[in-house]
């Protein structure tokens, strides 16, 4: 069965959602497989400041809208507040 490529999204598209709700936030995208759908991200934040680690993921989630499960298929987060 032959995948659709076209459903796969980038890197810089994942980045740009994450930016887009958190200015602020540091930002490293690794692609895991290399086929645009598991990815782990490095998202460092002042706005997760004080907020749990399932709290700072539900923001990065909410960042990315419906795109979890459907074009992004896996997201490995690692999730921090800016060294003090």
């Amino acid at each position: 069965m032959e995948r659709n490529l076209a459903m796969a999204m980038e890197a810089h598209e994942i980045e740009k959602l994450i930016k887009a709700a958190l200015p602020d936030a540091l930002v490293e995208i690794q692609d895991l497989a290399g086929d645009g759908d598991h990815y782990a991200a490095k998202v460092v934040s002042e706005a997760f400041r004080g907020k749990t680690r399932v709290q700072q993921h539900q923001i990065v989630y909410a960042a990315l809208k419906d795109q979890m499960g459907g074009v992004l298929h896996a997201l490995a987060l690692t999730t921090s507040a800016p060294a003090a």
